[in-house]
Parts: C-alpha cells; structure tokens; sequence
C-alpha cells in the first residue's frame, strides 16, 4: 500500500518525528491499544501516527512513502484506506486523505516511545469517561 506524504506535511512531520523510529498509521477510535477514545461518533474517523520504540507485531502492511518512514498499519486499519492515500497540510494541520476525500482532518503525532501500556481496565475506563465527551 502506498501513501503520498505532501511536501507541506513532510515539513511539518519533520518538526514533530525523531528519525529512526518505526511508526504506524492506526485509528485512534478506541479499537486499538493506542487510543482511548471511546463512543460510536469516533469509529473509523480519527486516526493518528504513533512513533513507537520498537516495531508493533500486529502492524504488518508496509505503507510505502515518499519521506522515507518505516511506516506500517494494520490489516484492519489497511480496510479503511483507498488509493489515493496521502498526507497534507489543511488548515495548518494534518489530513490524512484517499480518493473518496478527507478521512480525518486533523491527523494527531503521538510519541508512544516512553508510554506504559494501559491495561484493558484502565483503557475501558477512560473510553467511557471520553466517550460521553465527545458523542
């Protein structure tokens, strides 16, 4: 799979990503161990880029880039992307976009090289709490 990052965005990740890290391009609506969010309204419409300190086995589809990063998604997060697949700059944030049009207008970075792990309790807790806050 492949995903065009613009050279606006590239200047912009550049500020924000230390080099030499593996990244991945998830959801960040609570399906996975990298988000809390929780509620209906956040399925399949938030994702983010999470720098990581060592590869996620879980995360195996190679996103080929033009930046030159060891990005990777997973295969469930790979159903929810088309061709077309790109990064920019919109409103001086990320957009993460494919050919049916933006699918999130405000990509987040989140640097998870130092984060603990939550546990399925405490991850459960919080998407409830943010749940009712964001639906």
């Amino acid at each position: 799979m492949k995903i065009d990052i613009k050279d606006e965005a590239q200047t912009y990740l550049k500020e924000r990503i230390p080099s030499g890290f593996p990244m991945i391009l998830t959801t960040d609506d609570g399906s996975n161990k990298y988000s809390s969010l929780g509620g209906s309204c956040a399925i399949g419409d938030k994702f983010q880029i999470v720098i990581l300190k060592d590869a996620d086995p879980n995360y195996t589809v190679e996103l080929e880039n033009n930046a030159g990063y060891d990005l990777k998604t997973s295969p469930s997060d790979a159903d929810l992307l088309t061709n077309g697949l790109n990064i920019s700059l919109w409103h001086n944030a990320l957009a993460l976009k494919d050919n049916s049009g933006i699918l999130d207008g405000a990509l987040s970075v989140v640097d998870w090289r130092n984060v603990k792990p939550e546990t399925a309790e405490e991850r459960r807790a919080k998407m409830v709490k943010l749940g009712d806050q964001i639906c």
